[in-house]
């Protein structure tokens, strides 16, 4: 790691600079130092009446974050009405200008460098599944999915929503059978890119789970059927007619189960419950659980990980 680097990590932790209103301020005064170079004058980046820091918001510290394929909002306000803002946009600059005097400030290493703490920021945070009881359980599994495809919307290429159902199925399951029937792996070798039969194989069923079924899918059950196994493919409920369409062009609808992932979860968690008021929350919480003890084992990626709120 390079003098600057270790300079930047411990002034990050020496500050405190982990939120991310506070991110967002090292990552515009960074952006400026570039733009504008050093030393950096932190008297102009004072509003007139002394309460913000000049040129900050939204809409700027979204364009610098797109530079680095960063899409998710970092910040509604972009830091800029955070407590403390203005003080550490102050300190900030004395910092850069001390760099400037050692002769160690690349302004475009210190910019990508705080881009990629904002990376780590988002890294760290999990769904949040929202148990209300005035709320079906239908409908929570599929605002929860919904969370998962707004991100993979927000982050082009992680696809997030096959990951979290792909799991989500993998732990209730693990919940239903004995946990030795139930092999769960990663979303990155899932079926539909590997030589397996399936996500999940018991017995003769060999389950499917997919946010977007396709033509090579309902093939593979085609060749699963020859094989002599019953496929079962479960998809989320917006995708559910394309599924059963292309079942039927390719001839094997009514031979292959297509089910709902919300109501398939969903009715599970009722019937783990006994259907009891008192235990319906308690299942959920062993189904979270469990999803996240899968997300731990199979996945690199802290941010699939679920809690309930």
């Amino acid at each position: 790691m390079t003098e600057l680097k270790i300079k930047l990590m411990n002034y990050q932790q020496v500050n405190k600079l982990t939120s991310k209103g506070k991110l967002a301020t090292m990552l515009f005064v960074s952006n400026l130092a570039k733009k504008s170079g050093l030393p950096l004058d932190s008297s102009i980046l004072v509003t007139d009446r002394k309460g913000q820091v000049q040129g900050l918001g939204k809409a700027k510290v979204q364009s610098i974050l797109k530079e680095y394929g960063i899409l998710r909002v970092l910040a509604e306000e972009g830091g800029r009405t955070s407590r403390g803002s203005l003080g550490d946009m102050q300190n900030y600059v004395v910092f850069l200008n001390q760099l400037h005097s050692d002769g160690i400030a690349e302004t475009t290493v210190i910019e990508q460098w705080w881009a990629n703490r904002v990376k780590d920021y988002f890294s760290a945070q999990p769904f949040v599944l929202k148990y209300d009881m005035s709320k079906s359980l239908r409908y929570i599994v599929r605002d929860l999915l919904s969370q998962a495809f707004k991100r993979q919307k927000e982050n082009p290429g992680t696809m997030y929503a096959g990951a979290v159902l792909q799991h989500l199925v993998g732990a209730k399951l693990t919940l239903v059978l004995d946990s030795d029937k139930v092999q769960n792996h990663g979303f990155s070798v899932a079926d539909s890119v590997s030589a397996r039969s399936g996500d999940f194989v018991i017995d003769d069923v060999v389950i499917h789970i997919t946010t977007a079924p396709s033509e090579s899918l309902l093939r593979k059950c085609q060749r699963n059927l020859e094989a002599g196994t019953r496929p079962i493919i479960v998809t989320t409920y917006a995708s559910l007619p394309g599924a059963e369409s292309l079942a039927s062009i390719q001839g094997i609808d009514g031979r292959i189960d297509i089910w709902e992932a919300e109501q398939f979860i969903a009715a599970n968690v009722y019937e783990l419950s006994q259907f009891e008021t008192s235990q319906r929350k308690c299942t959920v919480e062993r189904l979270i659980e469990e999803y996240n003890k899968i997300v731990a084992s199979c996945e690199t990626d802290p941010s699939l990980k679920v809690i309930i709120g």
